[in-house]
């Protein structure tokens, strides 16, 4: 059986990361193992082409169950099935969270997650285009930068939110995150610059890495609690191959805990349900689902909005606040403003328009992730729980209008036209609140459900360990205990840096060089 020191599952946000900074010793061979295909597609390349991703073949494409707040609509649930994961179909917005984020994490049991401990990795990936300063780094590998392009409604949009009094913020990741500003991406030459663009692609050639693709992880491989390696689906046939040191779970939110639980980890009653032999007894794995919730208002534009497709990005500028005017507290609502006419199901389509969409950064319900069969092909189950308390739904009211005061000041009367939806005929609070079960959706933004801490929930420990097993850990958005104050991605790389350092860290105290004879790249190996 091939022997690797590290075999990292997933080549998303934390995975590229991980794998960059593990073989840079040379010494050390790493397998990546990634159920996608290389990220040839090329709308993947081209920052305001994100929207065709959804769905298509680079998407996983899951759907929750019927939820039972929202009228009983299930939500269309996409995660990036591809080199670079969801870092390349998501919407290319590079926002770090609040320093309180991670403070609470450090409260929650968790020593070493606090801000100021976290923001040297968030600054070590970057390459920041305005330059170094005490919150941002040029040395790092990610490409950060302001977008070249800007539709005219973007510039306004900030301008309406300074003369109704918010403040007017040039960096939502420095001092401080409330106020209205524009959205720095990741791009670089004008295409995406996901995770595989920034760390993976540029390692290829490493002699001690091997990459995967279409390789579907079926279940770890046991010695009592100890992994010993990974069992995978490739070109119709099942492979086995053995880590010498640790395997390393990056598959995300909704793969992770699958996984896990089609391994034997999880809520035992669930496990034996299924009919799995239980390795460990960890029910919190699959629970603690958190997300942020979006609705949009939407109006038709009196003339286009964008010179071109390639230059430009969904979601160009936007706002941060805490509507209840709390001190010493993160944000709870955030705000979009698109060029584009980002129209619910249901509604008909426009030549031109622009959407303003508010999001609600820290949501009052939990879902859950639980397997579906014993079946690794089969989608697992997904409850979100949406709008379980009115709260909930009376601040997704208050922002749409907010958004509508906005959209109807003097710096918008060039472009606006009519109001698509909710529609004018939508003005009681009784009808703002029925619209907004009927259209809220994800934001895409999926964290939790292998949460670290030190409780009987938590499924890792403050290093990322696995509980109850050996040489396994979880690095992506599910071990957030919380989720941050904004769009995962970036929170996500920075889980992917500390996370090596801490590996590095448990090699050297113990164990010995690998003397296995180095493997080449096969990235293209389908």
């Amino acid at each position: 059986m091939t022997q690797y020191d590290y075999i990292a599952i997933g080549a998303g946000s934390a995975g590229c990361v991980v794998v960059n900074r593990l073989t840079e010793d040379p010494e050390t061979t790493v397998l990546l193992l990634e159920a996608g295909n290389p990220d040839t597609k090329p709308e993947i390349h081209i920052p305001a082409d994100c929207l065709k991703l959804l769905g298509s073949e680079v998407d996983w494409g899951y759907f929750s169950e019927p939820e039972p707040y929202l009228n009983d609509r299930t939500i269309f649930y996409p995660r990036g099935k591809v080199l670079g994961g969801s870092s390349s179909i998501n919407f290319l917005l590079y926002i770090r969270g609040n320093p309180h984020d991670y403070d609470r994490w450090q409260e929650l049991g968790n020593p070493g997650w606090s801000y100021q401990s976290v923001l040297p990795y968030f600054k070590k990936s970057e390459h920041q285009q305005r330059g170094a300063d005490d919150y941002h780094g040029v040395d790092g590998e990610l490409n950060v930068t302001d977008l070249t392009v800007r539709a005219p409604t973007s510039q306004r949009f900030v301008d309406a939110c300074v003369a109704m009094g918010y403040d007017r913020n040039p960096d939502f990741n420095a001092t401080q995150q409330e106020g209205a500003g524009f959205y720095q991406m990741t791009v670089k030459d004008g295409k995406r610059h996901s995770t595989a663009a920034a760390f993976l692609t540029p390692i290829l050639e490493r002699p001690n890495l091997t990459v995967q693709t279409d390789a579907l992880v079926t279940r770890l491989l046991f010695e009592g609690t100890r992994v010993i390696g990974v069992e995978y689906l490739h070109a119709g046939k099942i492979h086995q191959v053995r880590v010498n040191r640790e395997v390393i779970l990056s598959a995300g939110a909704i793969d992770s805990p699958k996984l896990l639980m089609l391994s034997g980890i999880g809520d035992a009653e669930h496990l034996q349900a299924m009919g799995i032999s239980v390795v460990a007894d960890l029910p919190g794995v699959g629970q603690n689902l958190q997300d942020h919730i979006l609705v949009p208002a939407v109006y038709r534009a009196t003339q286009a909005l964008h010179l071109t497709t390639t230059n430009s990005g969904i979601g160009e500028a936007g706002l941060f606040l805490q509507s209840e005017g709390k001190i010493d507290v993160a944000p709870d609502l955030q705000f979009f403003c698109c060029a584009i006419p980002w129209l619910p199901p249901g509604y008909s389509p426009v030549d031109w328009g622009f959407t303003g969409v508010v999001s609600l950064t820290h949501p009052q319900n939990s879902g859950s992730v639980a397997l579906r069969s014993s079946e690794p092909k089969d989608a697992p189950i997904v409850r979100l729980n949406y709008l379980q308390t009115r709260s909930d739904v009376q601040k997704l009211v208050a922002g749409i209008q907010l958004l509508r005061n906005l959209f109807h000041s003097d710096f918008l009367d060039e472009f606006r036209g009519e109001e698509v939806a909710p529609g004018t005929d939508v003005q009681t609070g009784e009808a703002l609140e029925a619209y907004v079960r009927e259209v809220c959706t994800t934001m895409y933004h999926p964290v939790g459900t292998c949460k670290m801490g030190t409780d009987s929930m938590a499924v890792v420990d403050p290093e990322l360990r696995v509980r109850g097993v050996e040489g396994l850990r979880v690095v992506d958005a599910s071990i957030m205990p919380t989720i941050t104050t904004g769009n995962t991605n970036a929170p996500t790389i920075m889980i992917g840096e500390k996370a090596a350092d801490l590996i590095k860290s448990a090699s050297q105290l113990q164990f010995s060089r690998s003397s296995l004879p180095l493997r080449r790249s096969t990235r293209w190996k389908q």
